[in-house]
């Protein structure tokens, strides 16, 4: 089943499954089996990141599903994320042994800063004023990067990368890059089709990585009303003239982009059916369609670091 998962090769060299599973919100309690129903369904990539509070429970999965022989570590694809906190050029060596220590492994495929953006360093991973509003550090994540090249050549990482900067965030980053990011990773689907930066990214060997590919429907800060991405008619439309589901078109979306593409769940059926999507393909009609309904809709605004002078997404940068 694995094996036929087309698989997108990096500036560097190595491969990726363009489609992988993502663990953000998935609950400690809920997420181990997930995972390892993902791995014998056919999954071999998994996302994870320090912030979600669970790998030790994803690495429980990943270590049994290597001890019943179904996988080795060399076939599974496992990143994760220095959280913004640890942007201190100190604290990144440290911050990512604490997640090699929680998954169980030797070494990540791929090592992401999360976030431009770095918070306080030394207490809660979300550090609060008296107002909760969350505190700033100013660490730059120029210099952060600098602390993360030394994770590839001390072979604890293979590949460096970035989540969710703007084009002139990564543009400062490969000004001073020794060892170039191969992935962006993204909020990305038909209401934020990313079509700009996913271009600029191109045009520099940068992979995109899309995250919440189906709009994030659990998303913690959901209101009543709020707008669903898997309840737009005109994608069920096309999902019932190619028998396919919502979610199994908005996956195949971003692969036919040529973009990794991380859907989560946590349930059975629903995993087996995100992965079952390599049997068909969008007509470069349904494409260009699907394309036309971007409205910039950003589900992940990341509101509680609005103000920070790296905060990717204000001022209408791309």
């Amino acid at each position: 089943m694995a094996s036929k998962v087309p698989k997108v090769k990096f500036s560097n060299g190595y491969d990726c499954p363009i489609l992988g599973i993502g663990t953000w919100k998935s609950k400690a309690g809920e997420v181990t089996q997930a995972v390892k129903d993902a791995i014998d369904i056919g999954y071999r990539h998994i996302d994870c990141a320090f912030v979600y509070g669970n790998e030790k429970e994803v690495g429980e999965a990943i270590t049994a599903k290597i001890n019943e022989g179904v996988v080795k570590r060399e076939d599974l694809f496992i990143t994760s994320k220095l959280w913004n906190t640890f942007h201190k050029p100190e604290l990144v060596r440290g911050a990512l042994q604490q997640s090699l220590d929680n998954l169980n492994i030797k070494y990540l495929d791929l090592y992401l800063i999360h976030w431009p953006q770095a918070y306080k360093e030394g207490g809660a991973l979300f550090p609060a004023d008296a107002d909760g509003k969350i505190q700033f550090s100013d660490v730059d994540y120029v210099d952060t990067w600098r602390a993360m090249e030394p994770l590839v050549e001390a072979g604890l990482v293979r590949s460096i990368g970035l989540s969710n900067f703007n084009s002139k965030q990564i543009e400062r980053v490969l000004a001073v890059a020794k060892v170039k990011p191969v992935v962006n990773q993204i909020e990305c689907h038909p209401y934020l089709n990313q079509s700009r930066l996913i271009a600029f990214c191109s045009e520099r060997g940068i992979k995109v990585t899309a995250y919440s590919p189906l709009g994030s429907p659990d998303r913690p800060w959901a209101k009543p009303g709020d707008v669903q991405l898997m309840e737009d008619p005109k994608i069920k439309a096309i999902a019932d003239k190619l028998g396919k589901t919502v979610a199994q078109v908005l996956i195949r979306y971003q692969i036919d982009r040529g973009n990794i593409v991380i859907p989560k769940s946590v349930n059975k059926g629903r995993i087996a059916s995100n992965f079952d999507v390599l049997d068909f393909q969008l007509s470069p009609q349904d494409l260009q369609l699907i394309d036309s309904f971007n409205c910039n809709g950003r589900f992940v605004p990341m509101t509680a670091s609005l103000g920070h002078k790296y905060h990717p997404f204000e001022n209408d940068e791309f």
